[in-house]
């Protein structure tokens, strides 16, 4: 259960609001009028709590439960401890993700300004504003409505941030046009200078970096993850995409919509993204390279070639997963050969 020192529940459901909420299907003869008081683990729920079941790894857990109700698959439906109420769904983590939203929903602090934010005196600001102390808006600045800006936040000259954004404690701002619902974690930079030198012999010269941070809508962008602006191209950051914690992307990047990049990857700059990839953690993408849609590369993968949309690839140099596996095999017969000889 979450603590309630930092979480507050909004509200107890029965088990058919939450089915009705979520267009579940009941099973026949369950009782929707449960009350269900929390979310919980399957290891730790009670006979009042609401649970789910997304991994096959979790089956003993799911066997023994106590849990009141659970979202699982059809599948493992089947298995159901008795008198737990199974809500049937094809993404039982998504359903249960809906339903503890509906438990803790995510509470804006009250609309105000801080005498102790610092705010250009041309920077406009949209209604419902939340800008927390030391928070400080440069010149020219535009920011949305509800917007929720917390503690020690840079906000530079010129910047634009549309309507429904959070932006995380002692994050910094600059050269970016922010859509709407954007996310940015504590720390996170936008905008700095990217890593662009000309090399001699006599010392390296700097190449202004003169393009921006587009940042389009639905996009989070987790804690401490770094976003350099383009040298002359813009870097884009697509619609929907999700970026973890402590993530490295070089100047001039595109990357497309709906993308997933977990923590410590880093990509080098000019590197086009499509749509919907995903890149696992610590992976890293050698420059001006491309990586097709549905392209998935696995942890610690080290990219130095164009990937094809679609298919797995891992390895350093990462490969298809299939031929990478094979390799694996081939060099294991080979040591195992080595041995008996």
């Amino acid at each position: 259960m979450a603590d309630p020192r930092f979480f507050t529940k909004a509200k107890s459901f029965t088990v058919g609001e939450i089915a009705r909420m979520l267009d579940c299907p009941l099973p026949e003869n369950a009782d929707d009028f449960l009350v269900l008081d929390d979310v919980n683990p399957l290891k730790d729920a009670q006979p009042n709590h609401l649970s789910f079941l997304d991994n096959v790894k979790y089956k003993e857990d799911f066997i023994k439960t106590k849990a009141g109700a659970c979202f699982v698959s059809p599948q493992m439906a089947k298995i159901a401890p008795k008198g737990l109420i199974c809500l049937i769904s094809p993404t039982p983590y998504k359903f249960y993700a809906l339903a503890a939203q509906a438990f803790y929903p995510e509470k804006k602090p009250k609309n105000e300004i801080s005498p102790l934010a610092l705010i250009d005196k041309t920077a406009k600001l949209g209604e419902n504003a939340y800008i927390a102390p030391y928070v400080v808006i440069g010149p020219n600045v535009m920011i949305g409505r509800n917007a929720w800006i917390d503690a020690g936040t840079v906000i530079q000259e010129g910047v634009k941030i549309g309507d429904n954004c959070r932006i995380g404690t002692q994050t910094s701002v600059s050269h970016a046009l922010i859509g709407d619902y954007v996310r940015l974690y504590p720390g996170v930079r936008v905008g700095q200078d990217g890593f662009g030198f000309a090399i001699d012999p006599k010392g390296h010269v700097k190449v202004p970096q003169l393009g921006r941070v587009i940042i389009e809508n639905h996009v989070e962008i987790g804690a401490n993850t770094t976003i350099d602006r383009g040298a002359g191209p813009d870097t884009i950051i697509g619609q929907g995409t999700w970026i973890d914690n402590l993530v490295q992307i070089g100047h001039n990047v595109v990357i497309g919509k709906g993308c997933i990049i977990v923590s410590q990857v880093g990509i080098s700059g000019s590197c086009t993204i499509d749509d919907y990839v995903a890149i696992g953690g610590q992976a890293g993408i050698a420059g001006h390279l491309h990586i097709g849609k549905n392209a998935k590369i696995g942890a610690q993968s080290g990219v130095i070639n164009d990937l094809a949309g679609g298919g797995e690839y891992i390895g350093s140099p990462a490969f298809p997963k299939t031929q990478f596996f094979r390799q694996i095999a081939a060099l294991n017969r080979l040591i195992k050969k080595k041995k008996r000889d």
